[in-house]
């Protein structure tokens, strides 16, 4: 691989190197860009053909470079006698124009290492094409290599060059001289063209005499750049030094001969002994043999013999060969005619282009594309004549590939997409659209095609639109679907919608009913049936259109219409439709048919819809039913205890948690639909249920009720039992000196938790926040070192309750007892209601308002518990109330040391109380 590389780039800079060295200081690369080596043509096939480009206009052209190095091993003379042939020869082909001659663009240009000059494009000269590679590239160019003449080629070139002869012999009065075959060029469209006037020889009589012409004896020790090909000399030339119009016919058989023999003249010619071989070529000529022949076309071999007659007065002359039969085949006409356009009126090329695509079919893909389709695409300018031109293009662009449309049509076409006037060229294009979507690239299409589908909708011409309506169908599935929903699907409706014609608005309909089948579903559902309702016709032909549509939209496996639209909107509206005056039987009938069929599906798929609703409501009833079984156990009846009568006096569990038996009634069944989310939860709960059914089943555990002892012990007697230590540890404490009267500083020394209160009755030591976050651990002084948190107790209630007139009702809390003691009614327990003047306990002075007077008094018992008379009850239970436990008793006496005076009765008396 990395030869074939090394070699590829060897090759490449060598034939640049040449061509640099060539072409490098002569004045032509000032005007033109020099390109590849393509080809080789002239006089010994000593010009080298270069593609290239001229540099203001970019025009393409041919650049033939002769390199002075080819000659270097001639004498002074001799290289001056080549240079000057080659000269004169360029010279007069630069004078000449003829559309049979090369066409000559730039002169003849002259430096030190070459000659060089610029003409039409050229594909190679027929030497190239029949097989002489002399002075081409290394390798030799594919497309020359593979090249092979067609028929129609080889017949129509030939007339080229008869024409071209006749106009050298009559308009010019000229002798070529040297007619071969690589003096014979085909430029790019494979036209061939005449160059090589090297050894021209011009009439030296006047215009309007007989021509004469005087030729130069042959002499043979010139180069042979100095002289002609000898094998397409007429024998008069050799041997009579004499030459006329005859002598170019004679080397015009022998071209003939060639072109249908691969290249190969009529004679060899010894050319170191050139008077004894056309001696001997005299006598073959005089008794030519028919085998010498039989590669000619029967047709025109006749003709052949005659040209390479002996006698130039029987070979006919270049007027008569372009008349002869062979010229006359279909194709060679096609293409002379091409080639005489110029000259045709509009009339006579409108008939002939309208006769044209019968000729195309007959004619080799290589002879439409490079000869015809340039003379074609030049009528583009033309308005007129477009419409004519264009089918015929169009024609041609169906053979080719998407690389050659692209490069060879498409750059003309898209001009006359912008093309409205005449509308005929619309109304081509139309008809052709499939073709231009297949092969135009997607931006082109996107930029040049669809606009011009979009301006054949808007057209105010009423036939054009509806011939774009009725072709739109055809190729609807190739454009792509973005552009079909935002610009041509709008356009199809503003068409329908606003239109005054019955045929337009039929056929916008009918065009949408074709294309569903390429749209999305819910786009239909959205804006298409939406817009069927929005048409104010009610001709029957719209009103069938709609139900066209409806009926396409709801029959297609694709498409659909969900039930709940049928419901909503589609039935509504077909039913309104359905009862119009202007239908007939057959369409009510049509009408009636569509609505059935819908409401047929509806109650199918909505009866399915429920029976799968009812079926999944029953299972998960079941599944539900199942679970509830699994999950409940019996319920044991447990005997009160004295821990629960708390409960039982306040509602138990239920006034807490709102709830008396734990188990929660079985859920309410939530009505369920058939989404897909909700199935699959449907699912994973049956999956769960199932997994809980091949659980092994749980055995309730009967729990026996615990014997009630003789002796039951209760909470609260476990919390009187407490509150009482608490009260003796109180009461063995040093004696507290005495409250000041009317103040609310409490007595008890500063030391103690219970020092200075604020005075809205709150004491900041024991925690108490405005929050109500609860309370610090209080001092071992005060609880003998037991910590206790409690919320902010509400003593504002307290002094309201305490000096309210009416006693509280407290016989709800007489089952707190236990049986076994003498049960004191609550009621008795009661506080005596104060008389007005009786003085309140000094101590509940300090949890209370400033206010003395306003302040109910507070009993001994709840002092005897430690000092504080509801923190620890609240915290206990929240349900208590410090109005509830306070007992009517002795008012406190004070001793002489200030403190209050402890009766030794407190613990029995709450013995006897609470057991």
């Amino acid at each position: 691989m990395e030869s074939m590389l090394n070699k590829l780039k060897s090759t490449v800079t060598k034939v640049t190197a040449d061509m640099t060295s060539a072409v490098m200081g002569n004045p032509v690369t000032r005007e033109f860009e020099v390109g590849r080596h393509i080809a080789s043509g002239g006089p010994g096939m000593c010009w080298r053909i270069y593609n290239g480009t001229k540099k203001s206009t970019k025009q393409e052209v041919a650049v033939f470079v002769f390199d002075k190095k080819m000659v270097e091993k001639y004498q002074k003379f001799d290289k001056d006698q080549i240079i000057e042939s080659l000269k004169r020869g360029v010279q007069q082909l630069t004078r000449l124009r003829h559309p049979r001659l090369l066409t000559v663009q730039h002169p003849l240009e002259e430096s030190r290492d070459c000659l060089a000059f610029c003409t039409e494009p050229v594909f190679a000269s027929l030497s190239n094409v029949l097989g002489q590679w002399d002075n081409l590239p290394s390798p030799v160019p594919t497309d020359i290599k593979d090249y092979k003449l067609y028929d129609v080629e080889t017949k129509y070139g030939l007339l080229q060059i008869s024409e071209g002869l006749s106009f050298l012999h009559s308009g010019v009065k000229m002798v070529h001289g040297n007619l071969c075959l690589e003096n014979v060029i085909l430029n790019k469209s494979g036209a061939w063209k005449i160059m090589g006037f090297d050894f021209s020889i011009s009439s030296t009589n006047p215009s309007d005499a007989e021509p004469k012409y005087s030729c130069k004896e042959w002499e043979p020790n010139l180069p042979p750049l100095c002289l002609p090909n000898p094998e397409y000399l007429a024998p008069e030339y050799i041997l009579s030094v004499s030459c006329d119009a005859a002598s170019d016919m004679y080397s015009l058989g022998v071209v003939m001969h060639a072109v249908f023999n691969e290249g190969k003249p009529v004679f060899q010619v010894n050319k170191h002994d050139i008077f004894k071989s056309f001696s001997r070529q005299l006598d073959q000529l005089s008794r030519l043999s028919p085998t010498m022949l039989n590669k000619i076309p029967e047709e025109v071999r006749e003709h052949v013999k005659m040209l390479l007659s002996v006698t130039p007065n029987v070979r006919p002359d270049a007027d008569q060969m372009t008349k002869i039969p062979f010229f006359d085949d279909v194709g060679a006409v096609t293409l002379a005619y091409f080639d005489s356009l110029f000259q045709r009126d509009n009339l006579q090329k409108s008939q002939f282009y309208k006769n044209l695509p019968k000729v195309l079919p007959k004619l080799p893909k290589r002879v439409v594309v490079y000869r015809i389709l340039p003379a074609l695409t030049s009528e583009f300018v033309n308005p007129d004549m477009v419409p004519f031109v264009l089918p015929n293009v169009l024609l041609i662009a169906e053979e080719c590939t998407k690389d050659e449309y692209v490069r060879l049509i498409l750059p003309d076409l898209s001009p006359v997409f912008k093309q409205q006037e005449p509308v005929q060229i619309l109304l081509i294009f139309l008809q052709k659209m499939d073709l231009l979507l297949t092969k135009t690239p997607p931006e082109d299409i996107k930029n040049s095609v669809l606009p011009m589908v979009y301006r054949a909708l808007e057209a105010p011409s009423i036939q054009i639109q509806e011939l774009c309506l009725n072709i739109i169908p055809t190729f609807a599935n190739l454009i792509e679907y973005p552009s079909m929903k935002n610009a041509l699907i709008p356009r199809i409706k503003s068409a329908c919608l606003q239109t005054s014609s019955l045929a337009v608005r039929v056929n916008s309909l009918v065009c949408l009913g074709k294309i569903l089948e390429y749209l999305d579903k819910w786009y239909v559902i959205d804006e298409i049936l939406p817009f069927l309702q929005q048409i104010p016709s009610r001709e029957p032909a719209v009103l069938m259109g709609v139900l066209g549509i409806y009926k396409c939209t709801f029959s297609h496996k694709k498409l659909g219409i969900p039930k709940e639209h049928l419901a909503a909107k589609s039935l509504p509206h077909l039913v309104s439709l359905s009862i119009d005056n202007n239908l007939n039987l057959n369409q009510f009938n049509s009408f009636m048919a569509v609505i059935k069929d819908m409401l047929t599906r509806m109650e199918a798929e909505h009866k399915t819809k429920l029976e799968q609703l009812h079926s999944m409501q029953e299972q998960q009833r079941s599944m539900n039913i199942n679970t509830s079984q699994t999950n409940q156990s019996e319920e044991t009846k447990r005997t009160p205890s004295p821990g629960n009568q708390i409960d039982d006096v306040f509602g138990g569990s239920a006034g807490v948690n709102g709830n008396t038996n734990g188990s929660a009634s079985a859920p309410q069944l939530n009505r369920m639909s058939l989404t897909l989310e909700e199935k699959q939860r449907l699912a994973k709960e049956q999956e769960q249920a199932a997994k809980l059914r091949n659980q092994p089943a749980l055995a309730p555990q009967s729990i026996k009720p615990a014997t009630p002892s003789t002796q039951a012990k209760d909470l609260t007697s476990c919390l009187l039992n407490n509150m009482t230590s608490l009260g003796s540890l109180s009461l063995t404490s040093p004696p507290r000196p005495g409250l000041i009267q009317g103040s609310t500083i409490s007595a008890y020394p500063s030391t103690t938790p219970m020092g200075s209160m604020a005075s809205n009755g709150y004491n900041p030591t024991m925690g108490f926040q405005t929050g109500g976050q609860g309370m610090r651990p209080p001092g071992p002084g005060l609880y003998g070192g037991m910590a206790t948190t409690t919320s902010t107790p509400n003593f504002g209630a307290l002094t309201h309750n305490q000096g309210s007139t009416n006693t509280p009702d407290m016989s709800a809390l007489d089952s707190l007892f236990t049986s076994n003691k003498p049960k004191v009614s609550l009621n008795q327990m009661a506080p005596p209601k104060l008389t007005p003047g009786t003085t309140a306990t000094p101590w509940l002075n300090q949890f209370g308002s400033a206010q003395p007077s306003q302040t109910a008094p507070m009993q001994g018992a709840p002092l005897a518990m430690g000092g504080v008379t509801s923190g620890f009850g609240m915290q206990a239970n929240p349900f208590f109330s410090p109005q509830n436990f306070s007992q009517p008793t002795a008012a406190p006496v004070m001793n002489a040391g200030g403190g209050l005076r402890h009766s030794s009765s407190v613990n029995n008396d709450l013995k006897d109380l609470f057991g």
